[in-house]
């Protein structure tokens, strides 16, 4: 995706930052939009086609990690987090809700372009991948079109589309070591060298809603310093 291509929403409480950045963002060809906080950014992504969110995580009222889990459930755009140089609890929180990268206030804006231009390579290709029908593995049948995933003791359970597109690569390659930059380019052909954490969090997700215990996993194994390994008959139904 180009910049004139892409249209980004920054969205920070503080005004000395939200407008010299969104001018900024325009200098470099990006289009852009603004909001001081949640409710104004909720608004925005129900009215225009946004591909990417810069979020301040520190905002009054509804904070950025509560928006970024809502985008994520909601199969939002990716989200790059503004964090406070001390507070690292809010990176991993927000890297674990699915956040796909995060830049530390103060920041440097060069810095910042950098990033995006690095998350906007790894959106996914508009072609649509065929479809492979529904597949059951341990009692679960994943249909990845419907983005359903049920059990047969009546569980279902939402995925995101970050977590469909990587359970389906686990059934597209069981019983296959995959490395983190193998599934980074098989979630999206990204360019996405130093987010091998953004694939652990999207795992550990996926454990947490498919494993009997996520802490003793039997389904999506860790291969050490190779990646990960899915340990399941895969059937197409």
């Amino acid at each position: 995706m180009t910049p004139a291509e892409a249209q980004i929403l920054i969205v920070d409480d503080a005004r000395d930052i939200r407008e010299p950045l969104g001018q900024y963002l325009r200098k470099q060809g990006f289009r852009t939009q603004l909001a001081a906080n949640a409710g104004e950014a909720r608004r925005i992504l129900a009215e225009a086609r946004i591909d990417l969110v810069v979020l301040d995580v520190m905002m009054p009222g509804e904070d950025g990690l509560s928006l970024c889990r809502w985008m994520v459930e909601h199969d939002g755009p990716p989200v790059i987090l503004l964090t406070a140089m001390a507070e690292e609890t809010d990176r991993i929180v927000g890297l674990e809700l699915g956040a796909d990268d995060y830049v530390t206030k103060p920041f440097n804006p060069r810095e910042l372009l950098a990033r995006v231009k690095a998350v906007l390579r790894r959106v996914p290709s508009a072609t649509p991948k065929p479809s492979t029908g529904p597949r059951r593995f341990e009692g679960w049948t994943l249909d990845a079109d419907a983005r359903a995933l049920s059990h047969t003791d009546g569980r279902e359970v939402a995925l995101t589309s970050g977590e469909n597109r990587l359970l389906e690569i686990f059934l597209d390659h069981p019983r296959t070591v995959l490395s983190r930059a193998r599934l980074l380019d098989l979630t999206a052909g990204r360019d996405a060298k130093a987010y091998d954490r953004a694939i652990d969090n999207v795992v550990s997700r996926l454990r947490r809603k498919i494993e009997d215990d996520p802490a003793a996993p039997r389904l999506i194994l860790t291969e050490w310093g190779g990646g990960y390994l899915f340990a399941a008959e895969v059937e197409t139904t």
